[in-house]
């Protein structure tokens, strides 16, 4: 039987995408930049490859943040903005909106009366905390863990290992994971030796060659598959 629920954040529970798109937008016309579908798109696809940097461990957090810019601009050969000062002026603009995925209020309403639930994320801790708040949701979680407070990152045994070792009364035998990336979560989760439920909001095919133990493609799927397990 499932005590503990492990929840990721972003396009789980909060619409990060859409709150991503809106605030790198919003960036770059601040700075009398750009913010066409081509660089925006392309924004997308090198902000994925420094995330994956990070998860092999190749980047810290800090230089993802930047990296990402500093190869974008490289590309549009954009030199009146440097990729520190579009960092900050980012995550100022991420920090001050949230979005709900479809489901997620009612969701969260219904595991909070049956399980124990905590919040697993690897956002920036200034932004997700702030996100959190402005969504009013922090209440449904017993605790939140955020990679940056941790030192640690999913899919790195060591994130939860950290977290969940202070937890009382925690085991891996009544625990689940639910997240939307399987190279971040469901990594994460099968090396920690918990349950896995994917969220393919997307119906993506999966050929990473990473197995969930569960996917579905609503969140509305989700409480009778924790009711079975």
């Amino acid at each position: 039987m499932i005590e503990f629920v492990l929840l990721d954040l972003d396009d789980t529970v909060l619409d990060f995408s859409k709150a991503e798109r809106n605030a790198l937008k919003s960036s770059l016309l601040s700075f009398g930049l750009r913010a066409d579908d081509e660089i925006l798109g392309r924004y997308h696809e090198i902000n994925i490859l420094q995330w994956q940097r990070l998860e092999r461990g190749e980047l810290t957090r800090e230089q993802v943040k930047t990296e990402r810019y500093r190869l974008l601009f490289e590309e549009f050969n954009i030199k009146s903005v440097t990729a520190d000062e579009m960092t900050a002026r980012y995550e100022k603009k991420l920090a001050e909106g949230h979005y709900f995925i479809d489901g997620a209020e009612e969701l969260l309403e219904r595991l909070y009366k049956s399980y124990r639930l905590f919040l697993v994320s690897n956002g920036a801790l200034a932004v997700q905390k702030s996100r959190l708040k402005s969504a009013g949701i922090e209440k449904y979680f017993e605790k939140i863990f955020i990679s940056q407070q941790l030192g640690y990152n999913k899919p790195d045994a060591r994130f939860f290992e950290s977290a969940f070792g202070g937890v009382d009364g925690f085991d891996r035998e009544k625990a689940v994971i639910i997240g939307d990336s399987l190279t971040s979560d469901i990594l994460g989760g099968k090396n920690f030796g918990i349950k896995t439920l994917w969220f393919n909001k997307n119906c993506i095919d999966n050929q990473s060659g990473i197995e969930p133990d569960f996917s579905v493609k609503s969140l509305s799927e989700i409480g009778e598959i924790l009711k079975k397990l």
